[in-house]
């Protein structure tokens, strides 16, 4: 425990992370690599939240000529896939999990209630925050800052396919350059593809750091929580 850095996560994990090399859907060994890494932070004690996006199943922005707030909803039941299915990768290894979600369906998970999430936490249990926060023309990075900020996280970890922030696209821009620091500000004002202005203004106003790295080594997550310095690093000046 003392070569953790952290004590309480949110871990934000984009729905296309977990589709793995594949543009659509779930990749199973991606599941078990992400539930296998959060086993070990928990034998590490550390609190484990964790946020999932939909873009692997559905984008709300994917709605052309649909009403926005129908497009949404369905995004949001996108994450509660998502979240099911790593729930079911970490309960297959024994480690105790909830889902919570923001928009009430009691047969299959909680509803969300900051206490209950945060009890949760100290008896050891990760908490997975599904459906955003339950209204359209929100992302799934606002639903990480606000929890963040709701459970006193210390530290949001997102989790991409990239190795970090860029001032343009790596994937189309072989000379895009790579950022290890940036502060609150340099993300809303650049218009970096970090997380939404919203997200990035309640984790400004929360004093909440932020730290993108790539999943497509799953020991990234251990690393992250033992400081090292990987991916790229958003906080105060």
């Amino acid at each position: 425990m003392s070569d953790v850095k952290y004590k309480r996560i949110i871990l934000k994990i984009s729905g296309e992370a977990l589709a793995g090399d594949k543009s659509f859907g779930l990749n199973h060994e991606t599941l078990l690599n992400i539930a296998e890494r959060v086993k070990r932070l928990r034998e590490l004690d550390v609190e484990v939240a964790i946020v999932v996006g939909g873009g692997n199943f559905w984008r709300g922005r994917s709605g052309e000529g649909m009403d926005r707030t129908t497009a949404d909803h369905m995004g949001m039941l996108a994450t509660v896939i998502n979240a099911l299915a790593l729930q079911d990768a970490l309960e297959g290894i024994n480690v105790a999990t909830r889902v919570q979600t923001a928009i009430e369906m009691r047969q299959i998970a909680e509803p969300y209630i900051r206490r209950k999430a945060i009890r949760h936490l100290e008896k050891g249990r990760v908490v997975i925050f599904a459906s955003g926060i339950g209204n359209a023309y929100f992302s799934t990075d606002t639903t990480a800052a606000l929890r963040a900020a709701e459970i006193e996280a210390d530290i949001i970890l997102m989790a991409k396919k990239v190795d970090g922030v860029y001032d343009s696209d790596p994937n189309k821009n072989c000379e895009a350059r790579k950022y290890d620091r940036l502060s609150y500000i340099e993300v809303i004002n650049k218009g970096l593809g970090v997380m939404d202005s919203t997200a990035a203004s309640l984790c400004r106003d929360n004093k909440i750091p932020i730290l993108v790295f790539d999943l497509k080594n799953p020991d990234n997550i251990i690393k992250a929580v033992m400081g090292k310095e990987i991916g790229t690093m958003v906080k105060e000046d």
